[in-house]
């Protein structure tokens, strides 16, 4: 508790925030969006990878209240870079937009290669075609519920330790946060979409792929037609896998095995990308064609779901929908890990850096989007919402930039020794509160302006 107080008395580093004026009417809102493939070419793709098996884009929604301008932007990459995101801050503030009512997602697909060519230059453009296509608009909010994520961290019952898999009594919210944006005569313009899942099931065909988020993005659009754009927004899946996920896990023993084969013991570790499978091994085609049904089949889940609450769901606040971000950074101490191996056993650690968490707060009206730079447990996410004064709130992970922090577990987790908690840069006893007062912090501050 000291650490998170310490946190939260040096660490509101910065506060930006615009807000604008309450306006009379709702139709006052404009809002355009757009998608931009930015899949590489075969030729551009590095070692490791076989092909493409899907391809991935970035997305963009671009809305404006009397002249105050927001963005939501996802983008099928592992993670949201510092780089990228100072990038495409600067190309949105020559629209218009200020850095702090960007809010820039990372999909977090497992099957993306780290650099894609070009890629700011791309996410920039698909900010101006849908800033080009602003026109009047409503938005709405709805709620679901999808069961196709779980909590992924369980006690081997062999092994008796902490290791990977379904824990279907382990803490995992099934919320679909859909906010949906449509013109003034009721066409959809986009719809931007909240879930909390691990996009890891096409990770072992090395290959590109947006995974469960491009396969769910896709289906939204195809249903939608019209141009309508499905935006993605990575919820707190720090701790969050695939319900149906046997055949990564299948195809990741076949590598641990060839590995050992030649002497090389990777059971506690991830093995890496490209070596130890055989494609034309029969067993290993079978369980990566099932693995690409698997994603088409959660996607269309989840679409569909995300497609119900569109025609059902939605309530249409009250509000005027004026324009507030807001951004904050908060600080917690840092360790450095000494020893290796996944999972199961206590790491050892000494003293690191202290380690800046980005929090950011985007409301639009009665709605409110929640950013967290950093991996974050699915409790944390669940807290907060708990507390936060909207029934509209979300939390957006791996947004506005990558956190050192590594994964960002709940104070109780670091009594296990799970994978993600052994690799956290975080001392415990911090992040969770300092994340869920800094964003509280926020939403005050928004209620205020």
């Amino acid at each position: 508790m000291k650490y998170a107080i310490l946190a939260l008395a040096v660490g509101m580093t910065t506060l930006q925030a615009t807000a604008a004026l309450c306006a009379p009417a709702s139709a006052s809102l404009r809002a355009g969006a757009a998608r931009i493939d930015i899949t590489p070419a075969k030729t551009q793709l590095p070692k490791g990878y076989d092909g493409i098996n899907d391809p991935i884009y970035a997305r963009a929604a671009v809305l404006e209240h009397d002249g105050r301008k927001a963005a939501l932007v996802t983008v099928d990459i592992g993670a949201m870079s510092d780089a990228t995101w100072m990038a495409v801050a600067r190309g949105a503030q020559s629209l218009g937009i200020p850095s702090a009512n960007l809010m820039l997602t990372a999909t977090h697909s497992h099957s993306v290669p780290r650099a894609i060519p070009q890629l700011d230059e791309k996410i920039i453009e698909a900010l101006r075609q849908a800033e080009a296509k602003l026109r009047p608009a409503t938005i709405a909010y709805g709620q679901g519920v999808s069961h196709i994520n779980i909590n992924r961290n369980i006690i081997d019952p062999k092994t008796r330790r902490w290791w990977e898999g379904p824990n279907y009594e382990g803490p995992s919210d099934k919320t679909v946060a859909v906010i949906s944006i449509a013109s003034a005569s009721g066409e959809p313009i986009a719809v931007y979409y909240n879930y909390a899942v691990h996009a890891v099931v096409n990770g072992q065909l090395d290959q590109v792929s947006g995974d469960i988020p491009g396969a769910a993005s896709r289906y939204i659009e195809d249903s939608l037609g019209d141009g309508a754009v499905a935006i993605w927004s990575e919820g707190a899946a720090g701790d969050q896998n695939p319900i149906f996920f046997q055949q990564t896990y299948d195809l990741r023993n076949i590598r641990i095995a060839e590995y050992a084969k030649r002497g090389e013991d990777i059971s506690n570790a991830m093995p890496p990308g490209g070596v130890g499978l055989d494609r034309n091994d029969p067993r290993v085609a079978r369980l990566m064609a099932q693995q690409r049904q698997m994603v088409q089949s959660m996607g269309q889940l989840l679409g569909e779901e995300v497609l119900r609450v569109g025609r059902d769901e939605l309530d249409r606040p009250e509000v005027v929908p004026r324009i507030f971000g807001a951004t904050k950074t908060v600080v917690c101490p840092g360790r450095v890990r000494t020893d290796t191996g996944r999972a199961g056993y206590p790491g050892t650690y000494v003293d690191g850096p202290e380690a800046p968490i980005r929090l950011s707060l985007l409301r639009i009206g009665g709605i409110e989007i929640a950013g967290v730079n950093a991996e974050v447990f699915n409790p944390i996410a669940l807290r907060f919402k708990a507390r936060s004064g909207s029934s509209r709130t979300m939390m957006a992970t791996l947004t506005n930039g990558l956190a050192p922090t590594g994964y960002i577990p709940h104070d109780e987790a670091f009594g296990q020794h799970t994978f993600e908690v052994v690799s956290s840069r975080l001392k415990p006893g911090c992040a969770e509160t300092a994340i869920i007062e800094g964003l509280l912090d926020l939403e005050q501050a928004s209620e205020s302006n």
